[in-house]
């Protein structure tokens, strides 16, 4: 029969032992083996995303040839020429490049002066000024964005366009309408 005065695990039999409480250690923590990152998971260059991108800051100024196989950031200052095939090339708002780019992608928001080869498109942005021809799978130039050069839109694996358009002009906010056909072609 169960008494208040005593506790409701003792045993039976009295013992004049005092009751401990039961603590148990847990074991170390052990992740499972799917949340195991795996060696070859790890290392294999498929199984990382290319989000890998250099960056050239304000303060820098490079003169010579910049190749590479990763994407690039330009705020500083770039002379010479610009080898990246199947990356993007970004010039953010204080990027001055005075070189020839030839690149998958590239995003003009500062100034380049030079020829641009991009195997996919272009991109001139409002703050951006490009002086130089473009050869690219297409082109957008936004509005109060300064162009002077060519222009050749050629479709994939094209050696020599069969469309060529040659335009000299620079677009502003009052000559939206010829990017707008630019962009459309």
């Amino acid at each position: 029969m169960w008494k208040p005065n005593q506790p409701a695990n003792a045993s039976s039999t009295p013992n004049n032992e005092p009751i401990r409480p039961v603590t148990s250690t847990p074991p170390p923590f052990e992740p499972t083996p799917a949340a195991r990152p795996s060696v070859a998971a790890a290392s294999s260059p498929a199984s990382q995303v290319s989000t890998d991108q250099a960056t050239i800051g304000k303060s820098l100024v490079v003169k010579g040839e910049v190749t590479g196989s990763e994407s690039l950031y330009i705020d500083g200052k770039v002379e010479g020429a610009i080898n990246l095939p199947g990356n993007r090339v970004t010039v953010g708002r204080n990027g001055q490049v005075s070189a020839n780019i030839s690149a998958r992608e590239v995003v003009v928001l500062g100034k380049v002066k030079g020829n641009i080869n991009a195997s996919d498109r272009v991109d001139i942005r409002s703050e951006g000024a490009l002086t130089g021809d473009v050869i690219a799978q297409r082109i957008s130039i936004e509005d109060g964005a300064f162009f002077k050069g060519g222009i050749d839109i050629r479709k994939p694996g094209q050696e020599k366009p069969t469309l060529e358009t040659k335009t000299t002009n620079s677009v502003a906010s009052t000559n939206s309408v010829d990017a707008a056909r630019v962009v459309a072609v």
